[in-house]
């Protein structure tokens, strides 16, 4: 499993070493609990599940939403705390095998999906359970607004996937219905995670729905970034082959913006166009010419504005608090640099 000091040590991830550094042994000693419990999660339910489990698990990632969960939280430590960021990553790990199994992914992270290695039923069972545990782990806090934070953001993220499939391979896909999308199979997680936190934590039920207005707006942005890297790689850097939205048929900003820019494009039938790996990196190549993937930066930046402009609303967090959420933000930024 990963530790607090791997997160920071990881290449690309130069802005978690700067949200540990600033919150101290707090933070990092909250995700050393929170990855302990993860490792736990899939004991008991036999040698194969917990295989594909503990690989999904370990496969690494910036645990951004136990993160927020913990810093939305002020200075508050508790067992139910590291619970509620638990359940969190769970459900996101849930939807990342689920949408594996969707999209015929090879590779997460650099690495072979549950998918790749175990087939379709292994990854389908792997998802159900992780996605399970998600609740199971969470109602030992007896909270029901904590439930239904997470309930909430696991219906959300149903419905956004159901709007990707509806978009795939179409050519009149609006920038509000992308955003839409992005904001229930993306945002709405990022906000219950912050919602956690302050149902659980320091600031209390008063300040939660405006940190889960903060968290929504930086997972737009993080969304916005992620497809932006997609376009414009490198694998190394992404885990995944450049164009991998292009070959699912997902329709993303950096396209939208740029079939508004370049009549070829918008004329393109990706479904003939994008048959595999090469033809998808000419696609992105022709995106990139046209200025899409700057304008589509632009965009994001502009939601983690947004985001740090919901903190200044909130009088029951501290200035240090303030100052981490605001580096979990510029974080999200630095993803494209």
């Amino acid at each position: 499993m990963s530790t607090a000091r791997d997160l920071a040590a990881t290449p690309g991830l130069s802005q978690i070493a700067e949200v540990l550094a600033a919150g101290g042994d707090r933070l990092s000693g909250l995700l050393e609990r929170a990855e302990d419990r993860l490792g736990e999660v899939a004991v008991g339910y036999g040698a194969e599940l917990q295989g594909h489990v503990s690989g999904t698990l370990s496969a690494g990632g910036k645990r951004l939403r136990p993160m927020l969960v913990f810093i939305s939280a002020g200075d508050e430590s508790s067992d139910d705390l590291v619970t509620a960021a638990v359940a969190v990553e769970l459900l996101h790990m849930a939807t990342l095998v689920h949408d594996d199994v969707l999209d015929g992914a090879q590779l997460r992270r650099g690495r072979p999906t549950v998918f790749a290695s175990g087939g379709r039923a292994a990854a389908t069972a792997t998802g159900d359970l992780l996605f399970a545990r998600a609740f199971s782990v969470l109602a030992a806090v007896g909270r029901a607004d904590a439930l239904g934070a997470l309930s909430d953001a696991s219906s959300a993220l149903a419905r956004g996937e159901l709007l990707q499939r509806e978009d795939a391979w179409s050519a009149a896909v609006a920038v509000e219905r992308y955003l839409e999308r992005c904001r229930l199979k993306t945002a709405r997680l990022f906000a219950a995670a912050c919602r956690l936190g302050a149902l659980l934590g320091d600031p209390g039920p008063d300040s939660a729905p405006v940190l889960a207005a903060f968290g929504e707006r930086i997972g737009l942005a993080f969304q916005i970034f992620d497809d932006v890297l997609d376009v414009s790689g490198p694998s190394e850097r992404t885990g995944k082959a450049r164009g991998t939205d292009l070959l699912d048929g997902t329709v993303t900003l950096p396209l939208i913006l740029a079939r508004e820019r370049d009549s070829g494009l918008a004329a393109l039938d990706l479904r003939r166009a994008v048959s595999d790996e090469a033809s998808a990196a000419e696609v992105c190549d022709r995106i990139a010419e046209t200025g899409a993937l700057e304008e589509a930066r632009k965009h994001a930046l502009r939601f983690v504005a947004a985001a740090k402009q919901e903190l200044r609303a909130i009088k029951d967090i501290g200035e240090r608090q303030r100052s981490l959420l605001e580096l979990v933000a510029d974080g999200v930024v630095e993803r494209y640099a």
